[in-house]
């Protein structure tokens, strides 16, 4: 079977990782000393950690088994989904994420609270905890799939092993831990990934980038040729726009609240939008390679049954890997669900404890408290999380690309509306948001048990055609309504000519004026930052290095992980010169110099 591939070298390279994953909580436990640490890093971040964590954060192993899978089954459609968020996070950079920053709140919520009031505080917080849980379990299952594919164990088993470890290195380390931990996710998943993808596409039933154009169905590439392909146009501009709205509101500026100024925002934007871009060239090779290699994956991965493509990008792994590196690609696979989880942890603990649990319960809680409470609410979300994937596990007959997306277009869609509006608009009154919000799950309820295709003129459709009407529908149509319906109480609010709250006045005062960190009172740690990312980089990449030498492979196998190591090491080697640059130039300051800009 597939799983005994799995050796002795490729489970010390796991390992490796979770105690390398453990090691970071306990690195970074002494950086947490208040609330504002522990949930945003104290506002201090560079923009290269923050670019990492936003890039990360936007994708999980469901990437590698339900979009996989659906590059599988018909080819490089699934990108328009990733290079949506690229255009998402370009947007950031040049409009949304400097007035994220600018909110100077510790969590999203409380950017919720300062502009449409306590009321939406809580609806906002009440309906966001329970939607994150459940993406976040929809994550952990697709990487139980993976798990099960390498180890021919229970997915089940994986689920708890990989929340544990996400759970401690949230609880111990904070947002310090878990921004750091996406950063050398990054390196690591991208390294890797690149690999897989030149081993893909080098196996002789592929015969090169040649030889993988032609040999794939056609509709793989002229996806509009396609038996199933009606809507494939519209579906295309909808990934685009739903994507872009759903990065660009304000709950989703938790990206962006531990970045350290205005300008470091607008970087860390740019460096997610870039490698938002890149990425699904490298990721969508592989799987795609997979339908040459191997046309019928069920006999492959027979537990998986008719999802057997949803293996595809573990199918590579097992076929092509060197010994000693499927257990790196795991690792990276793991760290695509770990930074999705780990963030989501923080960010519920955080809002619950400062927009539930501080105001309403603890009024005059302690910052220690409040820092010993937003310990416990992680562990407890990482619980609920772990019990959010078992039960994901029941559902029998679906189809993991499609609940995703249909998730995201029905419910994440009207939340995030009123939120985008409301960082422009000061008009609108606060009951705005809650009634935008109920309009679009209005609207959601009527797309999914109402509305007829036949009342367009469309006859019977496939399943992938139906999913692909549903996802227009509810994401394209919750935007327009939802937006007609924001704008009508503008002017409903001028009407009856209702008066802007000073505390409204207030935020959109502070989301006008750049952020300045040390005069608002904030500390500089960049020379600490890119010191000890550098070491972690040098620590980790020198043990991918060293087995290369020592894990038995001709030279192309320890080719491959001298590749991997050899990268992230270099990346280790930049970040520990702009420590020393910056050491340098603050120095220079203290001796009477300047700060070069």
């Amino acid at each position: 079977m597939f799983g005994t591939n799995l050796n002795g070298w490729d489970l010390l390279v796991i390992v490796f990782y979770f105690g390398f994953q453990f090691s970071l909580g306990l690195i970074f436990r002494a950086f947490s000393k208040d609330a504002s640490d522990y949930f945003r890093a104290g506002g201090s971040m560079l923009w290269w950690l923050v670019g990492a964590s936003a890039f990360m954060t936007q994708f999980s192993a469901w990437t590698f088994t339900g979009a996989a899978g659906k590059a599988y089954v018909d080819g490089i459609l699934v990108a328009a989904i990733f290079f949506g968020n690229a255009v998402g996070y370009l947007v950031n950079a040049l409009l949304t994420s400097y007035r994220f920053r600018r909110m100077r709140v510790i969590t999203p919520i409380e950017g919720v609270r300062d502009r449409y009031g306590r009321t939406n505080e809580q609806v906002f917080t009440w309906l966001q905890v329970p939607m994150s849980v459940v993406y976040a379990g929809i994550w952990l299952n697709g990487l139980g799939i993976v798990a099960s594919g390498f180890f021919n164990v229970p997915p089940s088993l994986t689920i708890w092993i990989v929340g544990a470890v996400v759970v401690f290195m949230s609880v111990t380390g904070g947002s310090w831990a878990i921004v750091a931990s996406d950063f050398m996710q990054t390196v690591l998943l991208m390294a890797i990934t690149l690999v897989a993808c030149f081993l893909a596409l080098n196996h002789p039933d592929v015969g090169g980038l040649s030889g993988f154009f032609h040999k794939l169905p056609a509709d793989h590439f002229k996806f509009w040729e396609a038996s199933d392909a009606t809507f494939v146009y519209v579906w295309i501009f909808a990934a685009f726009v739903i994507q872009s709205f759903k990065l660009n509101n304000m709950f989703d500026s938790y990206r962006y609240l531990c970045v350290k100024d205005d300008r470091q925002a607008r970087k860390a934007a740019l460096m997610a939008s870039v490698l938002m871009f890149i990425g699904p060239f490298i990721w969508f090779i592989p799987p795609m390679a997979a339908r040459i290699i191997e046309p019928n994956l069920t006999a492959v991965f027979p537990a998986l049954g008719d999802k057997a493509y949803e293996g595809a990008f573990v199918y590579i792994g097992l076929k092509l890997m060197p010994v000693g590196m499927l257990g790196l690609l795991l690792c990276a696979l793991f760290a695509a669900t770990i930074s999705s989880m780990d963030s989501g942890l923080n960010r519920n603990a955080g809002i619950i404890i400062k927009n539930f649990y501080h105001p309403i319960f603890r009024k005059e809680a302690s910052p220690k408290e409040l820092l010993v409470a937003g310990k416990v609410a992680s562990a407890f979300f990482g619980l609920l999380i772990i019990l959010s994937a078992l039960a994901i596990r029941l559902i029998q007959n679906f189809n993991l690309f499609d609940i995703m997306i249909l998730f995201g277009s029905m419910i994440a869609i009207p939340y995030a509306m009123p939120l985008v509006w409301g960082l422009w608009f000061k008009g609108a009154p606060r009951w705005a948001a809650w009634s935008s919000l109920l309009v679009g799950l209005g609207f959601s309820a009527f797309v999914k048990y109402y509305l007829d295709p036949a009342w367009f003129g469309y006859g019977t459709l496939t399943p992938r055609e139906l999913s692909d009407f549903l996802y227009i529908w509810s994401g394209l149509g919750n935007i327009v309504v939802c937006s007609l319906w924001f704008f009508a109480t503008i002017w409903i609010g001028k009407v009856l000519k209702l008066k802007t709250p000073a505390v409204v006045e207030d935020f959109f005062r502070r989301v006008n004026t750049p952020v300045d960190l040390v005069g608002e009172g904030g500390t500089e740690t960049d020379d600490l930052q890119a010191r000890v990312l550098g070491m972690l980089c040098f620590v980790y990449g020198g043990f991918i290095s060293l087995l290369g030498i020592i894990v038995p492979n001709p030279l192309g196998g320890r080719a491959c992980f001298w590749f991997c190591g050899l990268l992230i090491m270099a990346i280790g080697g930049l970040l520990y010169r702009a420590s020393k640059a910056h050491k340098k130039r603050q120095d220079s300051a203290r001796d009477g110099g300047t700060i070069p800009s």
